[in-house]
């Protein structure tokens, strides 16, 4: 029960939060409302959020690596620290380890000596010790921590009722489906208490790689995995954060960046199941320079889909046509084909002339995502989360690589791997184009004097008509209306203002609380027509520019 209520507490918060620093007048002092200013009430939000999931334990750390690719729910500050949020919490005591392991594989247990009792690592979903089997093979084991499913689907039930509670708000829950965005949270973060799909992972991961000295992933030991124990043969390496120690081991950290570079294009463009959490601690490097990847719980994949339509995406790309890639985009179903392509063709249009023009910026991916992050956050569409994860996976190891290159740029490195692409769509697809366009040219002239005819007669007759949409003028009418409605409530309010004024100096002072509990809801409904005059200039800004 106490725990129920910390959770609604947090999440209340977190609205209230989140709707006072949208308030311009909540800025008031210091200068007012600033770009600046709003960033950084939006970074003390985010430190505070994080701190409230890592107080909370499994369930919420998990859940707030999941909301990090949701950038249409949190503003980019928020999104930015909870891609951070990175989890080290005591040990479990090794007894229960034991235990654990012994309950898990039964019988199985006898073929592991030699359990180092202190961890490799430990965070809130598991820990990892490193041991012997009695073949002499060296192994890693994960173990889960006790008890977690039933938090799990405790935190997770709350949870739900949060999002249902958001969702009947009339303003909160426009716009929005919480009540889905729970659902899917509860579905992904239960699944990931499975160690079996993991293990699944790291094996199609490793297949993808078979055949490729330069990567080493390590392998699944099946008979000693379970629900709650993952089993993986252990390959020991140089941190690939540590640069003075891969040169002192002579191995090049700018051929170890190139070699990531290449077999993270290859995840992306070749087999569409990609590593999406390539952070420092997750990748390594071995004696003889071939990169290692470890940890596979947060794997991504692009649809076929998607992927059936990355050849053209990237001829628009590289051709730098923003309206085609908006339209590729949609058709591939990255982008709701009902919204309006404005904000997003304006976005993609600056984002293909920074990242397409040499000399190519070092955190070009990361300037991009955040560009993207501010797009999406507030607008009625949405990107899936597959993208996010790609952009920011492709982030965090364009970061990875400039640590070991200063001159490391990984949409340089891409053109190679992008060339075949281009030329798989470029060839016979751009045939069937032109063949298709001239169809539609041939079709369109022969029906135009039909049309031109009857176009003429419509006209004689009287009639024809003619609709203009008008929707600059609609949106300057509404705001017309909604500025006078707020100036006759100021009006109304001054009013009531100045009759408690003088009924609290007349003989009757008592009478002063007449005006001012009219003028209660007077006030609210004032400051609801101030949000909606804000929220309408902000989605001017947004959809005005083109």
């Amino acid at each position: 029960m106490l725990r129920a209520l910390r959770i609604w507490a947090v999440a209340l918060q977190l609205l209230l939060r989140l709707w006072w620093n949208n308030q311009r007048w909540s800025y008031c002092g210091g200068g007012g409302f600033s770009a600046e200013r709003l960033a950084r009430r939006q970074r003390r939000l985010s430190r505070w959020l994080t701190a409230e999931f890592l107080a909370l334990g499994s369930a919420f750390i998990k859940l707030g690596q999941m909301l990090s690719a949701r950038p249409d729910v949190f503003p980019a500050e928020v999104v930015e620290e909870l891609t951070r949020l990175q989890d080290q919490v005591p040990p479990v005591s090794f007894a229960v380890i034991q235990g654990l392991l012994e309950a898990e594989l039964g019988d199985r247990c006898a073929e592991i000596i030699d359990l180092e009792e202190a961890p490799l690592g430990s965070a809130s979903l598991a820990q990892v010790h490193r041991a012997s089997l009695r073949s002499g093979r060296q192994v890693v084991l994960k173990v889960q921590r006790p008890g977690l499913e039933a938090l799990f689907r405790h935190d997770l039930e709350v949870l739900q009722q949060v999002a249902g509670a958001v969702q009947r708000h009339p303003r909160w829950g426009r716009g929005r489906d919480w009540l889905g965005i729970a659902q899917e949270c509860r579905r992904v973060l239960l699944r990931e208490l499975d160690f079996r799909l993991e293990a699944e992972h790291a094996a199609r991961f490793r297949q993808q790689f078979l055949d490729d000295p330069g990567i080493r992933i390590p392998a699944v030991v099946w008979e000693l995995s379970s629900r709650r124990v993952l089993c993986l043969d252990y390959v020991s390496g140089i941190k690939i954060s540590d640069r003075q120690a891969l040169i002192d081991a002579g191995i090049d950290p700018v051929a170890v960046a190139e070699k990531g570079a290449a077999s993270y294009l290859q995840q992306l463009v070749r087999y569409g199941f990609f590593h999406a959490d390539p952070h420092p601690g997750n990748l390594a490097v071995a004696t003889d320079g071939a990169l290692i990847y470890y940890d596979f719980g947060m794997m991504g994949q692009l649809s076929s889909r998607l992927r059936s339509r990355l050849g053209r995406m990237v001829t628009a790309a590289a051709s730098r046509d923003a309206t085609a890639l908006v339209s590729e985009l949609q058709q591939a179903g990255v982008l709701a084909a009902g919204i309006d392509p404005g904000p997003v063709r304006r976005l993609v249009r600056v984002m293909l002339n920074e990242a397409l023009t040499p000399p190519f910026s070092a955190d070009v991916l990361g300037k991009l995502s955040g560009d993207l992050y501010d797009l999406v956050y507030g607008q009625p569409f949405r990107l899936p989360p597959d993208l996010i994860f790609v952009m920011r996976a492709l982030s965090t190891f364009e970061g990875v690589g400039r640590s070991l290159d200063p001159g490391f740029s990984l949409v340089a490195i891409a053109k190679p791997y992008l060339l075949p692409l281009m030329s798989q769509s470029g060839g016979g697809d751009l045939l069937n184009e032109l063949s298709r366009q001239a169809a539609d040219l041939g079709t369109r002239a022969l029906g135009l004097p039909r049309r031109l005819e009857e176009s003429l007669s419509r006209i004689e007759q009287g009639d024809l008509q003619v609709q203009i949409r008008a929707g600059e003028t609609d949106r300057l009418l509404r705001r017309l209306a909604l500025s006078q409605q707020v100036a006759g409530q100021s009006v109304l309010l001054g009013a009531l203002a100045v009759a408690a004024a003088l009924l609290a100096a007349s003989a009757r002072p008592g009478l002063t609380a007449v005006p001012m509990v009219l003028g209660v809801p007077v006030a609210f409904s004032w400051l609801k027509l101030q949000a909606r005059l804000r929220r309408d200039s902000r989605l001017e800004k947004v959809q005005g520019i083109q």
